[in-house]
């Protein structure tokens, strides 16, 4: 009797977990697919997606490794594309699309974007790139560390020649940013390398001059090559509509076209300008900011405002900081990164294996000549720390790192991570922080001034309705910015169509889901829970937390609309 009555107990329990066991494939298939990314994922100049490598990794371009690459893409996709998640709990679903998303990415680069075969700046950042991420972590440089930046200064030769192969036709703007990077870049490479020796492990100092000569050497002739090659290359670096639309989509699952996000860029554009122009008039004849007067200093007063920025955070009941979290510290530049200005971001954010380790972002030192983002720290660090440290980058990538879904421990998306820093920005602005230093109110405003221009700017050299000077010049005007952070920008988003959008569109979603959130749940509505879900989550992009949290799939039903 017992028998028969536990069969149909058995059986219910079996159908009630049936869609979690099925989701375990889901947890399989993220497994094998975050370890197989950790090694093919090219190197950028973001500072946000850095990722744990394996062991004496290196990157490899070759036409063998593209191959193989492909083939393993397809595969996962075919365990994605057969399971059914339709009766899975909401979170899950959410989880099953994140892995969407992540293979969209990896086909996004391998064979829409293809930078690999268009971009001759891919291989700088795949050598020169790969080469500082291995230096950003602080000191000190024990045996794997050492071992780890010989094999990527090894690999330089066979992936510059992977490049000569694999460049077909590349786009002459594209050529000539690559030779322009490569300038001087003997004398620099060895220049970080001789600062590098006495810091580094024994045996890697030992051996690594011959070995920084031949890349050296190879850095050298792929320079020449292009250079040879400039007069026979094409000018459009344009992507298109559709294939900008294949990565809105797929990729950063965001509910707006191109014609509806030039929209919006301009409306953010007058209002930050509005808000930047309200400002100034109501600090009109006010002392201006200060700068520094030497790097200690500035470092000094960084570290007080991290602290006070969290304590805030903490005593206005906006966001839980928990004490394990680590701290987003200034630094001076070390000696061996200094040579290196330019191939990557001056911030190393640490990494899921790091989460003991401080945050860190390299300064330079105080002075009228910085650039852009460089000057407006000089003066007041507050507005970079609450974008790049806490509550912003740092801390949200952190947290996001120790949430317990593996999927969205490492999944990461450039709309949800510079729309939380964006949203920071502001978010701290309103609530008080910087009541005691209104010419530094008046640095957020400009920052969102930029923020709306990129939108516009991203869109129109996706669509070949800007070239890369164009751009610039437009940056550098309208902002108003320096050439070089201006020319850089445009660079940088002409190489990495969508990147530039994530700001302003994660913002605004995140906007838009506080509201909705405050509408729906009223007086139960806490803002500390609110935004403890956004940064727990902060890898994940807003219109999936947005189904998640209030049950709503308007924005995903608008990202299927996309056409």
């Amino acid at each position: 009797m017992r028998t028969k009555k536990s069969a149909p107990i058995i059986f219910l329990v079996f159908f009630l977990l049936a869609p979690l066991l099925h989701a375990d494939s889901l947890d399989d298939l993220a497994r094998d697919f975050w370890a197989w990314r950790d090694s093919e994922r090219p190197v950028n100049g973001d500072d946000v997606p850095r990722v744990d490598r394996p062991e004496n990794w290196a990157p490899d371009w070759s036409a063998a490794a593209v191959e193989r690459n492909g083939k393993q893409l397809a595969q996962f996709e075919a365990r994605w594309q057969k399971m059914d998640a339709s009766s899975w709990p909401v979170s899950r679903q959410v989880d099953y699309r994140l892995m969407g998303s992540a293979l969209a990415r990896a086909h996004w680069e391998l064979d829409v974007l293809r930078s690999w075969q268009r971009n001759p700046s891919f291989y700088v950042e795949q050598t020169m790139g790969a080469f500082y991420e291995a230096l950003v972590a602080p000191p000190p440089f024990d045996a794997a560390r050492g071992k780890q930046i010989i094999a990527i200064l090894s690999s330089f030769p066979q992936t510059l020649e992977a490049g000569k192969k694999n460049l077909t036709q590349p786009p002459a703007p594209f050529a000539e940013l690559a030779i322009a990077q490569l300038q001087e870049i003997r004398p620099r490479l060895l220049q970080s390398i001789h600062a590098l020796k006495p810091v580094l492990d024994p045996a890697a100092s030992r051996n690594i001059d011959p070995i920084a000569e031949r890349a050296a050497t190879a850095l050298e002739s792929y320079r020449d090559w292009l250079k040879q090659r400039l007069p026979d290359l094409p000018g459009e670096t344009a992507i298109g509509r559709d294939a900008y639309v294949y990565f809105l989509k797929n990729v950063a699952l965001v509910p707006f076209s191109p014609e509806q996000l030039l929209a919006i860029g301009r409306q953010e554009w007058a209002r930050s300008v509005a808000s930047q122009v309200y400002e100034e008039h109501r600090n009109a004849g006010l002392p201006q900011l200060p700068l520094f007067k030497s790097e200690a200093e500035e470092i000094s007063a960084e570290a007080k405002d991290e602290l006070s920025i969290r304590r805030y955070l903490e005593e206005k009941d906006v966001l839980t900081v928990p004490a394990w979290a680590q701290h987003f510290l200034y630094a001076p530049t070390p000696p061996y990164l200094e040579p290196l200005d330019g191939f990557a971001e001056a911030d190393d954010f640490t990494s899921p294996s790091r989460l003991k380790q401080n945050g860190t972002r390299y300064i330079q030192t105080p002075s009228p000549d910085l650039g852009y983002f460089w000057l407006s720290a000089a003066k007041d660090p507050r507005p970079l720390i609450v974008h790049e440290g806490v509550p912003g980058h740092y801390f949200q990538l952190v947290v996001s790192w120790a949430n317990p879904d593996l999927i969205r421990r490492h999944y990461y998306d450039s709309s949800a991570n510079e729309g939380i820093g964006f949203y920071s920005e502001e978010m701290m602005l309103n609530a008080g922080l910087l009541d005691d230093s209104p010419h530094s109110r008046e640095i957020i405003w400009n920052f969102m001034r930029l923020r709306a221009l990129r939108v516009e700017v991203d869109v129109k050299l996706a669509l070949g309705q800007f070239t890369i000077e164009q751009a610039a010049e437009y940056l550098k005007t309208t902002v108003p910015m320096d050439a070089n952070t201006a020319h850089g920008e445009a660079a940088a988003f002409a190489s990495g169509p969508g990147g530039a959008i994530s700001y302003q569109v994660g913002k605004l979603q995140i906007y838009r889901m506080l509201a909705d959130a405050h509408r729906k749940q009223g007086e139960k509505f806490s803002l500390r829970q609110f935004h403890d879900f956004v940064w727990q989550n902060g890898n994940v992009p807003i219109a999936l937390q947005r189904w998640q949290y209030l049950g709503m799939k308007d924005e995903l039903e608008a990202v299927e609309r996309l056409q």
